[in-house]
């Protein structure tokens, strides 16, 4: 199952249009190209097969993460590892 957990930007490559993004702890890359609202430093979007698709409320954003963080701190750690291989094999990743 592929999930799109809330990401903060953290900076922006404008010469490219890409965002690098905190998922969690994790930085990733995410094209800008198909948001259609204007996003900054500091906002929460939500990612899909590499692209930020909405921007998302703070407020929002901030519950949906304490929501997956007490689902992980739930897991044992072989569902965890489980967990962390399905994503890794998303095919819209």
């Amino acid at each position: 199952m592929c999930l799109s957990i809330p990401s903060k930007i953290k900076s922006i490559d404008k010469e490219n249009n890409i965002a690098t993004v905190d998922t969690m702890g994790v930085e990733r890359h995410a094209s800008l190209d198909l948001i259609d609202q204007p996003v900054g430093i500091g906002d929460y979007v939500l990612i899909h097969i590499g692209f930020a698709m909405n921007k998302i409320d703070e407020e929002d954003a901030l519950e949906s993460l304490k929501v997956y963080q007490e689902i992980i701190d739930k897991m044992d750690e072989q569902d965890r590892l489980a967990a962390i291989d399905d994503a890794e094999n998303c095919p819209n990743r």
